[in-house]
């Protein structure tokens, strides 16, 4: 960085946003043809010259996002870990910030949902649709800020569904939750140099959106878009990228909505099945 006032600061500072840096992505792994956001947050990640390390329950899925992390020239390693479990949270961060000497970055990225209705969610499924969705992050984010040093940085993934109403709702609530956890943690870690914002995920087209919709909704979805155009998980993970690095360094406490722009139609939504998911 430069003393000039008149000098931009990230003029010099390279093509590589996370070079030398460690970042922790949960649900990071990938199942079938498409990216899920993990997944594509963690190789967009990578290939900036972050250390990666790709959190997953699934042991297969984890293997999958570092296979194509190492094809691509990259450094990542899988933990696998179920996140509901404040103990295996700790594990998992401690085991992280040991095997890439450090932790710099923290993505909380696992998610699921439920197509039952606000009042029709048993009490223990909904209970269980919190833990997921939202003290998850609490727990991952609670064991991560002791190995954090200024100038980390922290970014949760919501969707634009918390605004939803109707079937999924408890989703919904979860989201809105991690949404005011993501505020309540940035006046919180502050003064400790650590950065924490979110990003508002749309309808895009990915790994979750196939897997509970058929091809047929595609354009409507993308119609319903102000830019009349598809997302995908790698528009998401740009996004991510950004707020990560030192780019961002005067942003916190943000929720950056990614989904093509507000448009007057409005968007058909998938029926959550209680899988992972992205959107």
């Amino acid at each position: 960085m430069t003393d000039d006032p008149l000098t931009d600061p990230f003029a010099a500072a390279g093509a590589r946003w996370m070079a030398g840096r460690a970042a922790l992505v949960t649900g990071g792994g990938q199942n079938g043809a498409l990216p899920g956001v993990g997944h594509a947050v963690a190789r967009v990640l990578a290939a900036h010259g972050a250390r990666v390390a790709v959190l997953d329950r699934d042991p297969g899925a984890a293997a999958r996002t570092v296979e194509r992390i190492a094809a691509d020239g990259g450094e990542a390693c899988a933990v696998v870990a179920d996140v509901t479990s404040d103990r295996a949270c700790a594990d998992a961060v401690a085991e992280a910030a040991g095997r890439l000497g450090g932790l710099d970055a923290l993505v909380n990225n696992v998610a699921s949902g439920d197509p039952a209705g606000l009042f029709e969610a048993t009490p223990e499924r909904f209970a269980e649709l919190l833990t997921v969705n939202l003290t998850s992050a609490w727990q991952v984010m609670r064991h991560a800020v002791p190995v954090l040093p200024r100038g980390a940085s922290i970014v949760n993934i919501s969707s634009v569904t918390v605004r939803a109403r109707g079937p999924g709702m408890v989703y919904s609530v979860a989201k809105a939750g991690l949404e005011n956890l993501t505020d309540g943690a940035a006046a919180t870690l502050g003064p400790r140099g650590i950065r924490v914002n979110c990003v508002r995920v749309g309808m895009i087209w990915g790994a979750f959106a196939a897997a509970n919709m058929p091809e047929e909704a595609r354009g409507p979805r993308r119609d319903s878009t102000a830019l009349g155009t598809e997302g995908t998980a790698w528009d998401v993970a740009q996004a991510v990228l950004f707020l990560l690095s030192d780019r961002a360094r005067w942003i916190s406490g943000h929720t950056l909505t990614v989904d093509g722009g507000p448009s007057l139609l409005p968007p058909p939504v998938a029926a959550p099945t209680g899988r992972d998911r992205d959107t």
